[in-house]
C-alpha cells in the first residue's frame, strides 16, 4: 500500500493532512485494528527487491 502526500493530501474529505507521519500513523492503525502487521523498512525493501 502506498501512502503520504505524493498520493494523497487529504487526511480525510475537505481536511487537508498536516504531514506524512499523520498518514501513516492512521495507516498503521487500520492495518492493525484488521489484524494485520505491517512491514519493517528493512522487511519492505526486501519485499520490494531494492539495493539500499
Amino acid at each position: 500500500m502506498r501512502l503520504g502526500f505524493e498520493d494523497n493530501i487529504y487526511y480525510e474529505k475537505g481536511i487537508l493532512a498536516e504531514s506524512n507521519a499523520q498518514l501513516v500513523k492512521r495507516i498503521v492503525r487500520i492495518t492493525k485494528e484488521m489484524g494485520r502487521d505491517v512491514a519493517t523498512p528493512d522487511e519492505a525493501r526486501k519485499l520490494l527487491r531494492l539495493k539500499i
